[in-house]
């Protein structure tokens, strides 16, 4: 028999979601590889590139993050670092600079800080290259090219 509590679809978080609850108090680095729901107080640095923090209602934040994805419902202190999409909900507080690739502010939220918003870069190996027919002719061949007159 199982001695980890059993996750509630009423939660919405899935089975790769961890929680740091209202009572918890970490001080330090904290790493993670899957999702994070932090309802507790944490003060350091938080990093987890490929993965979604959510900082819930009673959390407090006072720390540098790097996420993949962040949704505040609580209160941030701190530089945040987004990889894709940040989302500042109605009664969060987050004072800070941020840098993302999108960014929802909802009526309410209080935000303190610059925004920095990046553009989503396409690998060099993902992009087409033009047709020979469509790359420009240089100055030197499109002269010699021309009719003489």
């Amino acid at each position: 028999m199982s001695t980890m509590p059993v996750r509630s679809a009423e939660t919405g978080f899935g089975d790769r979601t961890a929680s740091i609850g209202k009572s918890v108090v970490i001080k330090g680095q904290l790493f993670s590889r899957e999702d994070l729901y932090i309802d507790g107080e944490v003060e350091g640095a938080i990093e987890m590139q490929e993965s979604k923090l959510t900082i819930g209602p009673n959390g407090r934040v006072q720390a540098g993050i790097k996420a993949r994805e962040i949704v505040v419902l609580g209160t941030v202190h701190g530089n945040v670092d987004v990889g894709d999409r940040i989302d500042i909900r109605k009664d969060a507080k987050l004072v800070g600079d941020i840098r993302t690739i999108r960014i929802v502010i909802e009526d309410g939220a209080y935000f303190k800080g610059s925004i920095d918003i990046a553009k989503n870069e396409v690998k060099p190996a993902a992009r087409a290259t033009p047709p020979a027919a469509a790359q420009p002719t240089p100055p030197a061949a499109a002269a010699a090219s021309e009719p003489k007159r």
